[in-house]
């Protein structure tokens, strides 16, 4: 049997356990050139919000009654595809499901001797694909430049953080809570973190951005996009990655109020989707690859286990109550 998280209604904010339904089938049935996937790891990020969001957007949204879109990575059980064979390990898009039938459309083979399967949907994944050309291509940092990450201790934040150091840059991120802002400085090597949850953003801005900000990467928009609009320098970038904090409103999202800033200071607030870049991720991930073997990145993954505990560990992304890359495991015995 295959276990599957389907959408069945549409959140108002916080999506709720009725948000979703699950259920069993039997095994998909493979065609020619198609492949059988068994699923070890689900990747779990803030955009499967928006997808759940019958509004025009970069992507469609999931349908009711669709297998919850999200990426993954397992070990082809069955196969009549010629490239894809038997014990090959893929990632794609899987969807929260046990078992996921693939094709060449999105599905990239791995090896597990490399790197461990769950980085695949972390660091040399989505979310260190976000980082990696979200901070070079779209916020074009240069030696010596002071960068703002939010979400600093998330996925792609802290990877995004780690690039700027590796590039030279004096690199500040903001991250909720003294666990994970000392993470962010102790472990990752950030020159100053600040705790939005325990202190005043602007202030904290002044002190640690007392030069201004060239390139802001924002994961989360509302009142931190805004504080960090007052700090910017000539010429600064901002690159719009995301908006966590707003993605649960019942209300009207939240635009900077600050937004004159950027004629003020010639600067520049672009938004980026990462599939824009898929032509490149090879040369990424193995520029990232060396980086990590060379022990200049790091990458951290939280991994929950149980397709069934999918709605609970989904919502740690949007109360914190994580730290790295969100992963959920398929336990084989369920």
């Amino acid at each position: 049997m295959n276990k599957q998280v389907l959408l069945a209604q549409r959140p108002v904010g916080l999506p709720t356990k009725e948000t979703w339904s699950f259920t069993e089938t039997a095994l998909p049935t493979i065609q020619d050139q198609e492949f059988l996937v068994k699923q070890h790891y689900i990747s779990l990020d803030p955009a499967m919000r928006g997808w759940l969001n019958d509004v025009r957007s970069y992507i469609p949204p999931v349908q009711i009654g669709e297998v919850m879109r999200a990426g993954s990575v397992g070990e082809i059980v069955d196969s009549k595809h010629p490239d894809f064979k038997v014990g090959d390990f893929v990632t794609g898009w899987g969807g929260v499901q046990q078992y996921a039938v693939g094709n060449t459309k999105g599905w990239f083979k791995v090896d597990p001797n490399l790197a461990p399967l769950p980085l695949y949907i972390s660091t040399l994944g989505m979310p260190g694909m976000t980082a990696y050309f979200g901070i070079l291509e779209v916020g074009k940092i240069k030696e010596g430049e002071t960068v703002l990450v939010s979400g600093a201790a998330g996925a792609v934040g802290s990877v995004v953080g780690q690039i700027a150091k590796i590039k030279g840059c004096r690199v500040v991120g903001i991250a909720g809570g003294p666990e994970k802002c000392a993470y962010l400085t102790e472990t990752l090597g950030f020159d100053a973190a600040i705790d939005y949850k325990n202190e005043d953003i602007r202030k904290g801005l002044k002190i640690a951005c007392p030069e201004g900000i060239d390139v802001y990467f924002d994961n989360v928009g509302g009142d931190i996009l805004d504080a960090a609009l007052t700090r910017i320098n000539r010429h600064a970038r901002i690159a719009i990655c995301g908006a966590i904090s707003q993605y649960n409103n019942k209300t009207a999202i939240q635009g900077p109020s600050n937004y004159l800033s950027l004629l003020v200071n010639r600067a520049s607030m672009t938004g980026f989707v990462v599939m824009d870049y898929a032509k490149d991720y090879r040369k990424a991930a193995m520029e990232m690859g060396q980086w990590i073997m060379q022990g200049k990145l790091k990458s951290k993954e939280d991994i929950y286990e149980g397709i069934e505990n999918f709605h609970d560990t989904f919502l740690r992304l949007f109360s914190g109550e994580k730290m790295g890359k969100l992963v959920l495991k398929i336990l084989p015995n369920e």
